[in-house]
């Protein structure tokens, strides 16, 4: 993946104020598993359950194989002086906006419980962000200088992210890259899910350019929904973010559009199931 990358020094970043090298003493953005809710509370909005296939791969070996790709990618971006330190503005608005939607996260995926989130910011012109197995989320600083991102609008672009790591699209579409039926089930009883676990471990950019099917993008609009109105930001957010992503497409296709097709279907869908989740926006924000 080729990206193209804007450096981070005091004479292009107006909004950075670290006064030593960007990259001394660096921290890593990681919420305890305490942090999380206590337990599951019913959604409102409904997508069925996870796909079955997805329990071919190995989540620990996808998760371990995410965390590598992410370091490595962070590596990559620090090398470039792409990658925002921590004392950045936007990346601190970026944690701040993941501190209120990760503790509903384990509502949608036990798992998250133990996961460590990090929420770095990436250099770059390209309209994008995603997150990995294991809750590892990257902003590029295209989708939120170029779509004029608000609050509400960016904590969308994360839930929707977070919501493909949740519902494990990851791991299901890449047990159905190897084939589905017998070939699926031959390989489990041959190999006691083996092929499929060293797989997980070697799916490297896979992970960041994955395009997901047509379900997994509707799953991931409505639990990012969900998840996002119970962090208290305004559901309508989710319609407005769309109508910028159209727009932000044109005649060409933007990263993140080229692995998330906008449309009005879409748009309607979410407009539908935004009053589902406007009681869980009033609720956190102590609004009538």
């Amino acid at each position: 993946m080729v990206v193209k990358t804007r450096r981070y020094d005091s004479r292009m970043c107006q909004l950075c104020h670290a006064k030593s090298s960007p990259w001394a003493g660096r921290r890593g953005f990681l919420l305890a598993a305490g942090a999380l809710a206590a337990g599951p509370v019913l959604a409102q909005v409904d997508v069925g359950d996870a796909s079955g296939l997805r329990k071919l791969v190995p989540a620990d070996q996808l998760e371990h194989a995410a965390t590598q790709q992410y370091s490595q990618m962070l590596e990559q971006a620090r090398a470039k002086r792409a990658l925002a330190p921590e004392s950045h503005p936007q990346v601190q608005h970026l944690r701040a906006i993941a501190k209120r939607l990760i503790p509903h996260a384990a509502r949608w995926n036990d798992r998250a419980r133990k996961w460590q989130w990090e929420v770095n910011l990436i250099g770059s012109q390209q309209i994008n962000a995603f997150c990995m197995p294991g809750g590892k989320i990257a902003f590029y600083t295209g989708i939120l200088d170029k779509l004029k991102l608000t609050d509400d609008e960016t904590a969308m672009v994360m839930g929707h992210e977070m919501a493909h790591a949740l519902r494990e699209h990851a791991r299901a579409r890449i047990a159905k890259s190897q084939g589905t039926g017998a070939l699926l089930s031959l390989g489990a009883q041959l190999f006691g899910l083996g092929q499929l676990g060293d797989l997980a471990a070697n799916v490297g950019t896979q992970l960041i350019t994955l395009k997901f099917s047509r379900d997994d993008e509707v799953e991931a609009d409505l639990v990012g929904l969900e998840l996002a109105a119970r962090g208290g930001y305004h559901p309508d957010a989710s319609v407005t973010l769309w109508e910028k992503m159209a727009k932000a497409g044109g005649g060409n296709v933007p990263g993140f559009l080229s692995t998330h097709p906008t449309g009005p279907d879409r748009i309607k869908r979410l407009q539908e199931n935004v009053p589902k989740v406007k009681g869980l926006y009033q609720q956190a924000t102590g609004r009538r």
